[in-house]
């Protein structure tokens, strides 16, 4: 059984080659192997250089062409596996089993699309480490309730692939799309809590807004009945930021992370409650910021 590892990346050099190498680490059972395909979207630093030192197959997409989907549709058209793993440039593996126990509910038949789980990395924010925790608990649920899923550690069989596909004109939460029309025609999820990564982010505030704002864009299509308020959104602003001064007491990281957790989450929900009520048709400008990864 030949497993496919998908990395979308533009310029992921700071992570890329520890990646690769974790990936070249994987204990396999014995009846299954496994490639790496890259799809690049513009990068100018040394992320192709790196793939190439490990010998990744290489694809690439425009900036013109690039959306979330898009990319993993070429890299899944590309690759050869039975398996699909996706896994973001950005993303670590914390352990040499990760591949296995992410594709083992897959080959076992339990599911047709997992995802692992993720914890912050050294730069990661300290409200986002929150959100991790949150997501992506200590304890595997095989199979799931409901079509949740994070493509930054995932893996879907090529049959539900094909069947399926994700959706290109997503802004974002093309995973989640798929999950739910594979959900909604019996297909199954799965949680599995030891397929770990570490999943680096050190981004600006501006581009946490932007990525919230995003995804909340396609939400609307994945879940119209979604609606957020101006009370909704002070009330999550205010409980969110008075959860995380909590926890960061508790922690004894309170002074040092107060500055942090109020901008993340001022970000995060109004890029939310932005994204949730742009309704119009958006401009080709729009659809770079939204589309193409900062």
């Amino acid at each position: 059984m030949l497993v496919s590892i998908i990395i979308r990346t533009l310029n992921e050099a700071l992570y890329l080659d520890e990646l690769l190498k974790m990936i070249q680490q994987q204990e396999l059972s014995s009846e299954i192997t496994s490639e790496v395909v890259l799809i690049d979207s513009g990068s100018d630093d040394k992320t192709l250089s790196i793939s190439k030192s490990h010998n990744c197959h290489i694809g690439h997409i425009s900036r013109e062409e690039f959306s979330f989907g898009r990319s993993l549709n070429i890299g899944c058209e590309m690759a050869q596996g039975d398996i699909l793993v996706f896994v973001s440039g950005h993303c670590v593996p914390t352990d040499n089993q990760w591949l296995q126990m992410l594709c083992q509910p897959i080959i076992d038949g339990k599911a047709d699309y997992t995802y692992g789980r993720q914890i912050g990395g050294k730069t990661s924010k300290y409200s986002e480490k929150r959100i991790f925790a949150k997501y992506f608990p200590q304890e595997s649920k095989i199979p799931q309730e409901g079509f949740y899923c994070n493509n930054a550690n995932s893996a879907l069989s090529h049959e539900a692939w094909q069947t399926y596909q994700f959706d290109e004109e997503l802004t974002g939460l093309e995973d989640m799309d798929l999950a739910r029309r594979l959900v909604e025609n019996n297909g199954k999820v799965a949680f599995v809590a030891e397929a770990c990564v570490f999943h680096h982010h050190n981004e600006s505030w501006p581009s946490i807004k932007r990525r919230f704002e995003r995804e909340a864009i396609a939400l609307q299509k994945i879940m119209p009945q979604v609606h957020i308020g101006r009370r909704d959104l002070v009330r999550y602003i205010v409980s969110s930021i008075w959860l995380d001064t909590k926890a960061a007491i508790r922690d004894k990281v309170f002074l040092k992370q107060l500055k942090s957790i109020i901008l993340y989450r001022l970000s995060q929900y109004l890029g939310s409650y932005k994204g949730n009520h742009e309704h119009r048709v958006l401009s080709h400008k729009k659809k770079e910021i939204y589309f193409y990864p900062d």
